[in-house]
């Protein structure tokens, strides 16, 4: 994806003339003399990243003010939009992100987009220290031929869609089709499967839409194959979600038992969590269920199977050209040991019938603005511990900072270091000791260019919307889609 760098042309065109930040911040010099000893803090996402390290600043700094920036009208980025709706005990950490943001030190400011509505150079001249904490809101693209066929989309985007992400509400997959394949073995990749073989009275009472809850009751696809490039003991995915697929109502699971050949004795040395995973895997593969499972697996309407050494090569045309029909896959063999073994193809390769194509390869971060720094391989803002590159009183923490891995509480630990680093630079006097104008500073920048801040006040205010709209059909809420609804609704 290309910098954004389009949208900065109106600003030079505007008729109204803007102070240099350097007097505009002296107007504000007066009103905040008082506060030389407060330091007024700027973090860019509401997601994980973003709450965990404005609440590591509030715990650890008494006088410290965090005012954290959302490009969408509500807040908690991927607990929201990304945690699948059948584990809403994922999302009880919202609670506590809740709490973080009504502290009186505390402040949300929802549909403002850094790089487009402010810049990240005006948020530092406002601000003792900025830390960019906006995740990784794009997907790998496969690069093969055939990719941009309808019925082709990326996991992220399927993912925004049933959880309710504006920019996805209109995604409307077709799942007419008997089957679908998932590139990749991730966590997402099984979140993906799970929901398209769920039975969809099992998801009625979840926070899935309501759109996305009727496309599922329609839904034709029977089989899912979920793809890797390499073996079994390359999957990214975890023992939690793996049994979940294994025991999922109404389903069973379709492993060759040729995959695992030799594998015992290799997970022997693994640590305890991947030799776990990889003996539930064993045991599925490889042993005769018993007398109940057995039946449960007969009766199964619905299956899912796991595809190893497979790489994919192209996405197979319908015969008329409009529409995915399978995809072309290498076979591939394993090359290195470790962390360097990877796959190359062996030069066969095999036809895959399908009507629905997922790729679940992996998240990147996209860069936010031409001032900061930014890797496009990496897919990561440069930093050492958290301090951007070149880019004194500029951070960074979670997903842009190490790239699109781990888990919630991988993320939190991430932060906690990046709200750590600040705090010692704050203490060794590497940042601004005057006072500086914050929010009063943005928040007039952005009325003079016609952006409506939303409040987390105002976000309880859609929140207790949605839980109102859910109750009626016994669902813990019925999410907004629509931000000029949601505008609307909060009387602008």
């Amino acid at each position: 994806m290309a910098p954004r760098c389009w949208r900065w042309w109106p600003w030079s065109s505007w008729t109204r003339t803007r102070l240099p930040p350097s007097r505009s911040i002296q107007n504000f010099g007066q009103h905040f003399s008082t506060q030389e000893q407060t330091p007024q803090i700027c973090v860019v996402g509401s997601g994980p990243a973003g709450f965990y390290t404005a609440q590591h600043l509030l715990k650890h700094h008494s006088r410290a003010h965090v005012d954290i920036y959302e490009k969408q009208l509500v807040p908690f980025g991927l607990v929201r939009f990304g945690v699948a709706p059948d584990h809403p005990e994922v999302k009880n950490v919202i609670n506590t992100f809740t709490q973080t943001a009504r502290s009186d030190r505390c402040a949300f400011y929802g549909n403002v987009e850094v790089g487009r509505d402010v810049t990240v150079q005006e948020l530092q001249d406002a601000y003792h220290a900025v830390v960019l904490s906006y995740g990784a809101e794009d997907h790998q693209a496969l690069d093969i031929p055939g990719e941009e066929l309808p019925g082709v989309f990326s996991a992220r985007a399927f993912v925004g869609w049933y959880n309710g992400l504006p920019e996805n509400r209109e995604l409307a997959p077709d799942l007419s089709c008997d089957t679908a394949v998932i590139l990749g073995q991730g966590n997402v990749a099984l979140d993906v499967a799970r929901i398209l073989l769920t039975p969809p009275d099992h998801l009625e009472k979840t926070d899935i839409t309501e759109a996305a809850l009727g496309a599922l009751r329609q839904s034709r696809v029977k089989t899912v194959w979920i793809v890797g490039r390499r073996g079994p003991l390359q999957v990214a995915f975890t023992i939690k979600e793996l049994r979940e697929m294994i025991q999922l109502p109404g389903t069973r699971p379709m492993l060759d038992p040729a995959d695992f050949l030799g594998l015992q004795d290799r997970i022997k040395e693994a640590a305890r969590p991947r030799k776990r995973l990889m003996e539930l895997l064993l045991r599925t593969a490889t042993e005769k269920p018993g007398v109940e499972e057995a039946a449960r697996r007969a009766s199964a309407s619905r299956a899912w199977g796991l595809r190893f050494f497979r790489s994919p090569q192209q996405v197979l045309p319908s015969p008329d050209g409009r529409r995915a029909a399978g995809i072309r896959l290498a076979v591939t063999r394993l090359e290195g040991i470790g962390e360097a073994t990877r796959a190359v193809p062996t030069g066969d390769v095999e036809d895959l019938p399908c009507g629905l194509v997922l790729s679940s390869i992996g998240y990147k971060s996209r860069p936010i603005d031409p001032s900061v720094p930014f890797d496009p391989k990496l897919g990561v803002v440069p930093n050492m511990e958290g301090r951007v590159v070149d880019v004194p009183g500029l951070y960074c923490s979670g997903w842009v900072k190490r790239g699109p891995t781990g888990v919630i509480t991988t993320t939190m630990t991430d932060s906690f270091l990046t709200g750590q680093i600040l705090l010692q630079d704050l203490k060794a006097g590497h940042l601004p000791s005057g006072p500086r104008p914050g929010s009063a500073f943005i928040k007039a920048l952005l009325d003079s260019r016609g952006v409506w801040p939303v409040s987390f006040s105002d976000w309880e205010k859609l929140d207790a919307e949605e839980v109102s709209r859910g109750q009626a059909s016994g669902k813990p809420r019925e999410k907004l889609l629509d931000p000029q609804e949601m505008l609307r609704l909060l009387g602008h």
